[in-house]
């Protein structure tokens, strides 16, 4: 008896184990299709990582990554006690919130397209509204430039008729946020709004129906069924978009910046830029690189648990 249970036992992985073989082989092409994404993750995201060792080392040129001298924390001690460095992290810690204020903009968009009845109208300020998304920061900011001249600039012209004085917007640290804040408003608004319209798209239109039939009105119904309805995609857009605000915007900074706004325009992106392209420092720069790297993967772990248990979604 007990070695006929053995028997079957033995049976029963044995097919098993032949059904997983089967159906490996059945999706060998579908591997097939994903081994080139593999490949590229493998080059591009695993492999670079070994560079990480550099934040332990003082690199050096003539022995490279793996001949320089290992000086462990060392390249930590320098960056905390570099005053340039703690000037970049209070900037970069109060563009943070400024950014968040920046997230509602596409949602409110979103609702009020969703409420035009012209289809032709409602097309074409979407249209308006995300081709700045495809224009490259160099641009915008040079229109800026161009429209805020302190000579010719068309508002300054306009300052100048009213009777005022020129501004120089773009040499003020007190005008850097405000532009900040408008600029990037202005370029991503439309595009993030399209996420939100297709989430829309998905509701179900007889709760609409079934809301105003009890007497709700537009802001009744856009309150309690547009708004919840997307909520599971504005908590996964909210969650992706955490490890970003650590860089704070550093493409459109980089450009907005010069030497008559660099007390409030030196974040911590463009320290790294400055001390690894302008000075060489690499091991330094590397080591800055990693700490930020934790910090947005923590971050990225708790508002991914703090959406799922506030009753949005997570990414995982």
């Amino acid at each position: 008896m007990r070695l006929s249970m053995k028997g079957i036992v033995m049976n029963m992985r044995a097919v098993k184990r032949s059904k997983m073989r089967r159906k490996f082989i059945e999706q060998i092409p579908l591997f097939l299709f994903i081994l080139p994404g593999i490949i590229l993750v493998l080059l591009f995201n695993y492999i670079p990582m070994t560079g990480l060792q550099l934040a332990f080392r003082d690199f050096q040129f003539s022995g490279g990554i793996w001949g320089s001298p290992f000086v462990g924390l060392e390249n930590f001690r320098q960056f905390l006690l570099s005053a340039d460095f703690w000037r970049a992290l209070k900037n970069t810690a109060i563009l943070i919130p400024l950014r968040l204020l920046v997230f509602p903009a596409p949602i409110v968009l979103a609702l009020l397209l969703n409420e035009i009845r012209n289809f032709k109208f409602k097309r074409t300020v979407q249209t308006i509204s995300y081709l700045p998304h495809f224009v490259s920061w160099v641009v915008i900011v040079g229109i800026m430039d161009i429209l805020l001249s302190i000579d010719s600039g068309a508002v300054n012209s306009l300052i100048k008729f009213l009777g005022g004085k020129p501004i120089p917007f773009m040499g003020m640290e007190s005008w850097f946020r405000p532009l900040y804040i408008i600029s990037g408003v202005w370029k991503e608004i439309g595009w993030g709004s399209i996420l939100y319209l297709a989430a829309i798209s998905n509701i179900n239109p007889e709760l609409y129906e079934a809301a105003e039939m009890d007497g709700a009105g537009r802001l009744g119904k856009m309150w309690y069924i547009t708004l919840p309805g997307m909520v599971p995609i504005i908590s996964i857009v909210l969650v992706l978009s955490m490890p970003g605000l650590l860089s704070a915007g550093m493409d459109q900074i980089l450009q907005m910046q010069n030497p008559a706004n660099m007390g409030v325009t030196e974040v911590i992106d463009t320290f790294v830029v400055r001390l690894g392209i302008g000075r060489a420092q690499y091991s330094i720069t590397t080591a800055i690189g990693l700490v930020m790297s934790v910090f947005s993967t923590t971050l990225l772990l708790v508002s991914n648990n703090l959406s799922k248990l506030l009753g949005g979604e997570g990414i995982w």
